[in-house]
């Protein structure tokens, strides 16, 4: 983590950066790193974590295995993307391997309801597609 940051400290508006890198290789940012993050850019701990806990992208818990991402944005809704979020938060409640969560547009409105698995954007989910697509996961 300090390697990440002094490595982009010097950039213009480093924290963003350093986050986004430090997201991109151990998946999320540890508390422990808060304090590491302020003393390399000379911040303050709130200052930091004020940054990391506003924006979604940069989590601060492991991420599961895998990851649903639907929309829950009014053309998809308009095609039924309510019944299908409602089915896998249902699918997978407290599951530590599979993470349900919503967006609210996938830029895909008319081959909805639309949604990443796993990152890869997918179309015309529904409940049943849903479970084809993502076979042997863990419930």
């Amino acid at each position: 983590m300090r390697a990440i940051a002094e490595q982009l400290a010097r950039a213009r508006g480093p924290l963003m950066p350093i986050l986004h890198e430090v997201v991109a290789t151990h998946g999320y940012v540890h508390d422990d790193d808060i304090p590491v993050l302020a003393d390399v850019l000379n911040l303050s701990r709130a200052d930091v974590l004020g940054v990391v806990s506003f924006y979604h992208d940069f989590r601060r818990t492991p991420p599961a295995a895998h990851r649903v991402s639907l929309c829950r944005a009014e053309a998809c809704q308009a095609r039924g993307a309510e019944a299908t979020y409602a089915a896998a938060a249902d699918r997978w409640a407290g599951s530590t391997e599979v993470e349900v969560g919503e967006v609210f547009c996938l830029g895909n409105c008319a081959l909805g309801p639309a949604g990443t698995l796993d990152g890869a954007l997918h179309a015309r989910l529904t409940p049943d597609r849903l479970d084809e697509l993502t076979q042997g996961w863990h419930r």
